[in-house]
């Protein structure tokens, strides 16, 4: 327990962090790999050269600071963090290393600002910290071990098929190189995959949302292409997968985890996704069918076209159920989009649209795609009346504010 001292001192530097955060967490990573070269690939070179990596920890730092006093008002956070950690493979041995180095960024960048009491203070409060995290992901290794058909860290399964979707994405099917039995999950959860590749010295670690549903033997994965633009580099994991990586080959994955899942429910469901966010909604949208619809679905996909858009397929083989709605937008539909009459609705997803296909208004939501897109149906959702608390997201890579 923190003292009052301590917790006034941590509560004071908050208007510091709304300004500085940033700037912290940038020179804290900046440390971090140039002392620890070793660490730099758990974490997607995208997400760092577009700020998001930082954004989020930033936004971490921020919310322990204001609720220092009282962690459980974080616990929430501090959940989906702890899953990614768990999926990632940190261990306790490595939170006394971020520790230091972002102590010594709060110095870099404070300069004198930082005095000896702000440091001991910070110090002893990230101690707190990072000892609520490891506890929580100590259970989470225990519950991914001892589950049926779970394994502790990583274990090689064989690509059993290797399916091209789209022009950009592409599906991998997975099955346990030992022949044993695999882990269940939820709908909407993901693994990760850790692969050694040619040429680059330390391993890279990326976390896919598992695209089908729960009762399979296998799990599947589809993962985008990821082309580097706007100064970002290529994906170097995807690139590799989609290039080098081919049926009969073997790779290392997580067991399943991740907290965005679909939850039992007697309310209409709605799934709605951008680009490859489609991905957990497919795993939801085949569970729930293999369910026989158990309540009304409302599928909504949007994609740049038809050669972008993977699994489009699934309006064609779900034709005949009178629960069922599906709904495609393509920004820039193709003369063959137009010719098959293959999409409902050009251009961007608005308000308007959304509020002509989701037709009962007390609709659970899910939804995933690319960060504008998730911000601008947030917002949408809101507009057209859907409750705050009907609405849940998932975010591929750092949790940022939609």
């Amino acid at each position: 327990m923190l003292d009052k001292k301590t917790i006034d001192i941590i509560k004071s530097t908050v208007p510091v962090l709304e300004e500085y955060g940033v700037s912290i967490t940038k020179r804290f990573y900046e440390l971090l790999f140039t002392n620890h070269p070793e660490l730099l690939n758990v974490f997607n070179h995208v997400n760092q050269k577009q700020g998001r990596q930082q954004t989020a920890l930033a936004n971490a730092v921020l919310a322990a600071a204001k609720y220092i006093d009282d962690l459980t008002a974080i616990l929430p956070a501090v959940s989906q963090i702890a899953q990614k950690h768990r999926s990632l493979g940190i261990q306790a041995e490595q939170y006394p290393i971020v520790g230091e180095n972002l102590i010594h960024a709060i110095k870099d960048v404070l300069k004198e600002a930082a005095t000896d009491e702000i440091i001991e203070a910070w110090t002893k409060a990230y101690g707190e910290i990072s000892n609520a995290f490891i506890g929580v992901e100590r259970d989470l290794y225990g519950a991914a071990e001892q589950a049926v058909g779970g394994w502790k860290d990583f274990r090689p399964f064989t690509i059993w098929k290797k399916v091209v979707e789209s022009d950009v994405i592409t599906s991998f099917y997975l099955i346990p190189a030992d022949g044993k039995e695999i882990a269940s999950f939820k709908s909407g959860q993901y693994i990760s995959v850790k692969l050694n590749i040619p040429g680059i010295e330390f391993t890279h670690i990326r976390q896919y949302s598992l695209s089908d549903s729960s009762d399979k033997d296998y799990y599947r994965i589809s993962v985008k292409r990821e082309s580097g633009r706007d100064s970002a580099p290529d994906g170097v994991v995807s690139n590799y997968l989609h290039s080098s990586i081919n049926e009969g080959d073997t790779i290392n994955i997580s067991a399943p985890g991740g907290d965005f899942m679909l939850t039992p429910t007697r309310k209409p469901i709605v799934l709605l996704s951008g680009g490859v966010g489609i991905t957990p909604m497919m795993s939801m949208f085949n569970y729930l069918v293999g369910k026989d619809l158990p309540v009304p679905v409302t599928f909504i996909h949007a994609a740049i076209n038809g050669n972008f858009h993977a699994f489009k397929d699934t309006r064609l083989n779900s034709a005949s159920n009178k629960d069922l709605n599906i709904f495609y937008a393509y920004e820039k539909p193709t003369n063959t989009d137009r010719q098959e009459n293959s999409f409902d609705h050009e251009g961007y997803l608005d308000a308007d649209t959304l509020n002509k296909w989701i037709f009962n208004k007390d609709s659970i939501v899910y939804f995933c795609g690319p960060i504008p897109f998730m911000k601008a149906m947030n917002h949408a959702l809101k507009e057209i009346g859907i409750p705050e608390d009907h609405i849940h997201f998932e975010f591929f890579g750092p949790a940022l504010t939609l």
